[in-house]
């Protein structure tokens, strides 16, 4: 199985984790594999087949969130002709697909109560028997499975089988979010910047500019490597300009003109190059009956633009956020009211 994105990092807490998962691999027992969306789960999962004696065999994935509870037992175990509508071939399940290699059973969490007291007979015994027959099959398979849900939780709430948790948790691997790996971010980065500037045909890689990477190193990435690559890969593809790319759109769906939507009230989109009204309220500038409205209301912008600078020492990621503005609306509004160069 080939892959696109690569297992990339250089922090101690994500190399940690990969160390880990290499030293379960060789060992033939069950690893759970935890993790935010977008970290690299399935990445992780597939380096634990690679690495184990099991690599020249099946790896076998299935999604548990991808299919309605009606027919995740199906899958898992397969089922016989006839064994309920629309049954009318006998099918194997994914167990038994995986036969001498590795099952990787994503979205663990999601799993029904009655599906988790079969896998645990699978994972306990070995057997699985298909619906609908009356003889288990016998299987030798790997489980790795993973999720982004706090199991011991799920289990004090009654939702998640203790005893299963016991079977399935001889090693765990906690994959580290992007956020607490802030030094592979601009490794990251480069990675997924040059490999679409040659998807595209660009002959030279500009690299990344100072602005570009100041929004990339500060914002939060709440999902993870994932959102990295597409945030990386759209600058790359739109950047039409000489030099290094310094444009960083983060949020695809930030638009003056995006739709309305109701939630407790009407909520109206704001528009692009007006800062958001602060949660203080701010200190307008005095009133001078020679001063027109759009005066003031210039001369109040810029004391807030400048007054949020210089709260965040000049750091414009920093300021966006807290105005609750984009990175390039901010640079818009600084550009009009010539504070670019503030703090400089």
């Amino acid at each position: 199985m080939e892959r696109a994105t690569q297992v990339i990092g250089q922090s101690g807490a994500f190399l940690d984790a990969l160390e880990r998962a290499s030293r379960a691999a060789a060992l033939d027992r069950p690893v759970l594999v935890i993790g935010e969306r977008g970290t690299g789960k399935e990445l992780v999962a597939e380096r634990l087949h690679r690495l184990s004696p099991r690599w020249d065999q099946p790896l076998v994935i299935m999604n548990c969130a991808a299919l309605p509870e009606t027919l995740i037992e199906a899958e898992l175990f397969g089922h016989e002709a006839g064994a309920f509508t629309g049954a009318t071939k006998a099918r194997a399940g994914r167990f038994e697909e995986a036969h001498g290699g590795t099952l990787f059973l994503d979205e663990l969490g999601t799993l029904s109560m009655a599906a988790q007291d079969r896998l645990l007979r699978a994972v306990e015994y070995g057997e699985v028997t298909r619906i609908g027959a009356s003889r288990p099959v016998y299987v030798n398979v790997r489980i790795v499975a993973a999720t982004n849900e706090h199991l011991p939780d799920k289990v004090d709430a009654g939702t998640f089988r203790a005893d299963l948790l016991d079977r399935l948790s001889f090693e765990v691997v906690t994959l580290p979010p992007l956020r607490v790996r802030r030094g592979d971010i601009e490794v990251l980065a480069d990675f997924f910047g040059r490999r679409m500037a040659s998807e595209i045909g660009l002959e030279n890689w500009p690299g990344w500019g100072p602005n570009a990477l100041d929004a990339l190193i500060h914002y939060d990435w709440p999902g993870n490597v994932r959102e990295l690559r597409n945030v990386v890969e759209r600058a790359v593809y739109r950047w039409e300009q000489e030099g290094p790319i310094d444009s960083i759109e983060i949020d695809p769906f930030d638009s003056p003109f995006r739709p309305r939507t109701r939630a407790g009230g009407a909520q109206v989109a704001a528009v692009a190059d007006t800062a958001a009204a602060p949660e203080k309220a701010e200190t307008a500038p005095a009133f001078d009956g020679g001063t027109d409205f759009k005066t003031r209301v210039s001369a109040f912008e810029r004391q807030l633009l400048s007054r949020a600078l210089a709260e965040h020492r000049f750091n414009q990621r920093s300021t966006a956020d807290a105005l609750g503005l984009t990175y390039d609306q901010l640079r818009h509004a600084l550009k009009r009211h010539e504070l670019l160069g503030a703090g400089g």
